[in-house]
Formats: C-alpha cells, structure tokens, sequence
C-alpha cells in the first residue's frame, strides 16, 4: 500500500494494485474565496498543487469522495475528471454527482465490495452542536482486502465516538485523519484538532497514522510545526506522521 498525500484532503491512495483518488480538489492557489465567517480571510486554496493535474490524474482506478464540500471535490476537478471513473460516496451526494456528469457513481449505504477490495462507510461528526449539524453528513471509509493491510480514511470528523467505534470494529494499520483544526468565528473545531490526533494515536496503539487536510484552507488554523511539537511532547512522533504535500507514504 502506498499513499501520497497531493495537498489538503486529495490523496491517491494504491491499494490492493488500484489506485484510488481521494477528494479531488484541483483549483489554482488563490482561486476560491476565503469561507466566510472564519478569522482568516485568505483566499484558498492557500498553496499551489505540488505535481500537475495530469500527473494526479494518472492511473486513477476510481474516486473516492468522503463529501461534497469545495474543499474535497471543487469545479475544478468537476471540470477536468475523466466522467468514466467510478466514484464511490455516502448515499446523500449521489444525486449531485450524477448531476456533475459523473457516469458510475456508487453510493454506498454500509459496505461494497469492488474488484476484490471491501469498502466500509463509517460515520463522523463534522463539528459539533449547531455548526456540526450545519456542516451536514459526512463519512469516512474503510479499505480492506485479504492478505492487504487495512486503511481507514476518517473523512471531515471531530474525535467522537463514530471514529471510536470504526478503530475498534476494524482494527486498522492505517489511519488516514483530516485536521487543520478548522473552525468558524464562534463555535468549536468542525476538522481534527491535535488532542483529536492523540485520541487517536492513543485509541489505535498498532496503527499508522497520516495527517492530512493542513495548511491549504484559511480557517484551517493548525500548523505542522504545531502539531508535530505536540507529538514529539506526547512521544507519538515515530507512529503519526504528518506529511508535506506531495510526499509518498510506502507500508510494507
């Protein structure tokens, strides 16, 4: 298995000899606005793609959306993705990417099974109270294949007990986790922030985990120097990892 982290949420994922595109997010450094009533009001994507569209494109097997938020799958990648990749998402964005044109999309409501790899949905909480419910559904997914190691990709989530329940059901060597500790002027962080992480690295004491979803989105307000301070303090450093982009993850 190995993953690449392109920049944000966007990963391609090679897995079981197929490569997945996780959110897509092409758009050109600066081309979005700043998302509103957040404390910082950059315009996003902060920072350029680290290879070319071409190059992330190339080999996708399939896509896999966690949701449809501009930051996972924006007009760019709308635009410039081949409509004959199958895409695999939670049962509520299936209509709007049939409307994007997309040719095979397959939403799955529990679990599917696709050229021999298993994918499991599993549930998250994109913030919470008011602003959670606000942010609307969101999943995470599971990869697994006999004889292949197991990956969770959490998706946009707060630790809560959905991500609990999916480390123990599933057991992963693998965790792929969206952080940045995003947030909006009031309220709390809707993405993961570095208590989440630890959370999680404490939860999964045999697995892997990735950070992504960092230093690309203006509310994301995390740094990796932050959080890498935090894991070298917390003695996690040698089993979470947070990757620049386009960095390339091998497990053996």
């Amino acid at each position: 298995m190995q993953i690449q982290l392109v920049r944000h949420a966007t990963l391609r994922v090679e897995y079981a000899g197929l490569t997945f595109l996780v959110d897509p997010m092409f758009s050109s450094k600066g081309e979005m606005p700043a998302v509103p009533n957040t404390p910082n009001q950059r315009p996003n994507p902060g920072v350029e793609l680290p290879i070319s569209v071409e190059e992330v494109i190339a080999g996708v097997d399939a896509l896999l959306v966690t949701h449809t938020h501009f930051d996972h799958l924006d007009e760019a990648a709308i635009r410039l993705l081949p409509k004959h990749f199958p895409v695999f998402c939670q049962p509520p964005d299936l209509d709007k990417l049939v409307q994007h044109g997309f040719e095979q999309v397959i939403a799955i409501e529990e679990e599917y099974t696709w050229q021999g790899v298993h994918l499991h949905r599993t549930g998250g909480q994109h913030g919470t109270g008011e602003i959670g419910q606000q942010m609307g559904p969101v999943s995470g997914f599971v990869l697994e294949r006999d004889g292949e190691p197991a990956l969770y990709v959490a998706g946009d989530t707060i630790w809560c007990e959905e991500v609990e329940q999916a480390i123990v059901e599933y057991r992963p060597d693998a965790i792929v986790v969206f952080a940045g500790a995003a947030r909006f002027l009031t309220g709390d962080p809707i993405t993961m922030t570095k208590e989440d992480i630890v959370h999680v690295a404490n939860a999964a004491p045999d697995s892997r985990v990735l950070v992504a979803h960092m230093e690309t989105w203006n509310h994301c307000l995390l740094s990796r120097r932050e959080l890498n301070e935090c894991l070298q303090e917390k003695q996690l450093s040698g089993r979470v990892h947070v990757p620049q982009d386009g960095e390339i993850i091998s497990f053996h």
